[in-house]
């Protein structure tokens, strides 16, 4: 039975590449797509790569009766951060999925919010339902989900990189540096001063330095894998591209280890893993583009004693709108890997 689908901020990149992957699946029919500085367009309009999926899809405003209105089977939730603590508890029902796309009920622990997203939480109640939807670490408690979030970009990145050499004991829970650089797309749809054609071109610039928010994400996640409280420095740049990130992560080994010894362990970790791939090659952002797939490898350095993983996907895919549907797809007792690309774009 095909599963009846809203989402809400649809207007923006992760909700327009949402309507690309919906468009594709099997199980899923959008018949709903909010997007409040844009009711009252066509979706084709303003997104003319969706006209042949979506010729007469026009955003409509939200209100607090669309779920039940629309008789919605799962809402994606495409909002900046801190929009969706007000209205996920009023989506939410017995027989309803509901995927946030944005931070707000990431973290697990409310105290943190204040400090890395400048206001309290205002839904606290809901942040042990929500189950993080990252598949490759939650894949048993996503499939009775009710309430998932979705991972950062940076932080699905950093993970799949580092947390198969921290589960086995191989890296340090401390001192690793997580360096990472970003396409422009992550900044989201509405222009930007620093994110036009004339200021990115040509430039490579890092931001958030020593505070940006996806910090205490990625600790979360690789504090679960590790087994034991993991520190990261980590540091985000703007790359002059649409799409992509690439992740770079050092970390100190527990013990004399081999770059063979380390594909080993992500090999094992990922042998079963539909949307990972484990290379002896670098990774790269282009042969990530448009896939829901992540490539990662790693590196063990003798004259320096680091550890270097790595891994590259696309921000809006797997990153984002990708992960969603895949976390969904789990949720909802479907095949995970339905309406998902696997290869990416190349050239």
């Amino acid at each position: 039975m095909v599963k009846r689908v809203g989402i809400v901020g649809a207007s923006g990149f992760t909700g327009a590449e949402l309507l690309r992957l919906c468009a594709a699946h099997p199980d899923l029919e959008v018949v709903a797509a909010t997007g409040d500085t844009q009711a009252g367009t066509r979706a084709a309009d303003l997104y003319p790569s969706l006209a042949a999926g979506y010729g007469d899809l026009v955003f409509e405003p939200f209100d607090d009766d669309l779920a039940d209105r629309h008789a919605l089977d799962l809402v994606f939730c495409g909002l900046p951060h801190g929009a969706s603590q007000a209205i996920v508890p009023k989506l939410l029902a017995a027989d309803r999925v509901v995927v946030d796309l944005g931070a707000d009920f990431r973290l697990k622990d409310a105290s943190l919010y204040p400090t890395w997203y400048g206001a309290a939480h205002t839904a606290p109640g809901l942040l042990a339902d929500a189950v993080y939807g990252l598949p490759e670490l939650f894949r048993d408690d996503l499939r009775s989900a009710r309430l998932i979030a979705t991972p950062g970009c940076y932080v699905t990145t950093a993970t799949l990189a580092l947390a198969p050499l921290l589960r086995a004991g191989l890296v340090e829970p401390t001192g690793i540096v997580v360096d990472a650089a970003s396409g422009v797309s992550g900044a989201g749809r509405p222009p930007k001063p620093n994110t036009t054609f004339c200021a990115v071109d040509e430039d490579f610039s890092a931001y958030g330095l020593l505070t940006h928010r996806h910090t205490p994400e990625i600790e979360q996640n690789l504090t679960f894998a590790a087994g034991a409280d993991v520190q990261v420095l980590f540091t985000p740049h703007l790359a002059p591209m649409n799409r992509g990130i690439l992740a770079t992560c050092y970390a100190r080994p527990t013990a004399p280890i081999s770059t063979d010894a380390l594909r080993d362990a992500l090999r094992s970790a990922y042998v079963d893993e539909p949307f990972v791939v484990v290379r002896d090659e670098p990774p790269s952002t282009k042969a990530t583009l448009g896939s829901n797939t992540a490539h990662v490898t790693a590196y063990a350095d003798e004259r320096t004693g680091w550890v270097v993983a790595l891994a590259a996907l696309d921000n809006l895919t797997k990153g984002a709108s990708g992960g969603a549907v895949q976390s969904a797809n789990l949720a909802l007792g479907l095949d995970e890997t339905a309406g998902l690309p696997i290869v990416g774009l190349y050239p």
